[in-house]
């Protein structure tokens, strides 16, 4: 009897940008104050949809979508300080529905997790204020990395 293994990787959409630890972004004993993490994860979602060919701000003006956020689990691993360059590496692990989940990990210069988190957001028609399927284009754009 013979047997096929296959192994087949997850489709993804990851994308990589850099921020840089500013002064007012740390507490008294120099660390990051752990409020500023979600900026960052913000950041790391708004590089990700600009990297596909989109902004938040199209969504919003041309597609009429808004995306509160739904949750956030968040998990410190380690400190960073003032200074430190720090790279968000977000990734999406599956197509949007009516809903998008990033998952973001923050790195310090020596490759170390620093912390990583998981906002899940949904799709709202501004008008009306209620949830809706994410806009075609936005799917359109990510899918490549799904197939």
């Amino acid at each position: 009897m013979q047997f096929e293994i296959k192994i087949q990787l997850s489709n993804m959409f990851q994308h990589e940008t850099q921020v840089r630890v500013r002064y007012s972004e740390t507490d008294k004993m120099g660390y990051i104050y752990y409020g500023v993490y979600p900026q960052y994860f913000e950041v790391g979602r708004a590089e990700a949809v600009r990297a596909i060919g989109l902004t938040y701000r199209q969504l919003e003006d041309d597609y009429g979508i808004l995306m509160p956020v739904m949750s956030m689990e968040v998990r410190y691993v380690r400190s960073a300080h003032y200074d430190d360059l720090l790279t968000l590496k977000t990734t999406l692990n599956e197509l949007p529905t009516d809903q998008i989940v990033f998952h973001t990990d923050i790195y310090n210069e020596n490759n170390k997790l620093i912390c990583g988190g998981r906002i899940r957001l949904a799709f709202v028609e501004d008008k009306t204020k209620k949830r809706c399927p994410a806009p075609d284009d936005l799917i359109n754009k990510l899918k490549p990395w799904f197939e």
